[in-house]
């Protein structure tokens, strides 16, 4: 069994996790479903660095690019028209989740 199988990603925990991160000004500002949309972004980013892929090298450093993750959230986000969200916003959620997945040792 791989380390990567070791950890056992929830969404609702992640949801929670991001939702007590935000500093208190934006606390109530982003719905669950909000948080859900960007964090499927963040994947969505993932996929298309073929991070996830199947055949990825395990032991392969990952390392994320947090700022054209950001704006890859932001652009997506004003295409699909969900949200009038600041990067600066969007920001927190992206270092929320990737606090969660480091709390979980993903990418370890």
């Amino acid at each position: 069994m791989s380390e990567k199988d070791d950890f056992i990603y929830d969404e609702d925990e992640s949801v929670a996790f991001i939702q007590n991160y935000l500093p208190q000004e934006l606390k109530g500002k982003f719905s669950n479903d909000d948080i859900n949309y960007v964090v499927d972004l963040i994947y969505e980013f993932y996929e298309s660095k073929g991070f996830l892929n199947d055949g990825a090298d395990e032991n392969a450093s990952i390392d994320i690019d947090e700022e054209e993750l950001i704006q890859f959230v932001v652009k997506n986000a004003q295409k699909d028209g969900v949200g009038k969200f600041e990067a600066e916003e969007i920001t927190f959620i992206v270092q929320g989740e990737l606090e969660y997945c480091d709390s979980l040792n993903m990418f370890d």
